[in-house]
């Protein structure tokens, strides 16, 4: 029994799977992250955008 505990700590095996895990897992989270500030942004300036055109009058685009 003992020796099974040796080997069973000494054993590195599925480690790397674990790192590997972990770090997907932050990819993961930094892409959601960086995609609802960008969605965010987008979303903002269409709205901006949409008002703005909806208050000129043919013949004012180009005047501020």
């Amino acid at each position: 029994m003992m020796k099974f505990i040796k080997n069973f700590r000494k054993d590195e095996d599925g480690a790397v799977t674990v790192d590997w895990v972990v770090l997907t897992a932050a990819v993961v989270g930094l892409a959601v992250a960086a995609y609802t500030s960008i969605e965010t942004g987008a979303s903002k300036l269409t709205e901006n955008t949409d008002t703005y055109l909806k208050g000129l009058t043919v013949g004012e685009i180009g005047e501020p």
